[in-house]
Formats: structure tokens, C-alpha cells, sequence
């Protein structure tokens, strides 16, 4: 295939060359790239998160008890 390619571009082997190293270098640059590790949360901060959130829960539950009487569909 590549002699095939070389005939077509009628003596400009350094086109098809050029070519040829972007895709390689592409294809390996992007292939070595290593992920980054999530985050990790300790256990008292998924807690702690967890009772802010329940908290907050609380309040709207709160906040529409107290709504509701006024507000009438």
C-alpha cells in the first residue's frame, strides 16, 4: 500500500513522510497520556456531607409545612 501512496504523490516522499509521522505521533501522544485519579473522600467527609445535606433536607421540609398554609393552588 505505502509504494502505491508514494507513486501518487509523484516523487514527494516527504510529504507522505510527513504525514505519516503526525499520525504516529498523534496516535502516541494521545495513547500516553495517563488518567488522573478521582478524588477520593475520607469517610468523616462523607458524613459530614451527608448531615449537611439532611439538614438542609429538613429545613425545606420545614419551610414548606409553614408555606403551605398560605399558598393555595
Amino acid at each position: 500500500m505505502l509504494p502505491t501512496i508514494m507513486k501518487r504523490v509523484k516523487g514527494r516522499y516527504w510529504v507522505v513522510a510527513v504525514a505519516i509521522g503526525i499520525g504516529v505521533a498523534s496516535a502516541t501522544g494521545c495513547a500516553t497520556e495517563s488518567l488522573k485519579p478521582a478524588p477520593t473522600m475520607t469517610p468523616e467527609q462523607v458524613k459530614s456531607n451527608a448531615d449537611k445535606s439532611f439538614e438542609r433536607l429538613k429545613q425545606e421540609e420545614k419551610n414548606r409545612a409553614v408555606g403551605s398554609e398560605a399558598v393555595s393552588y
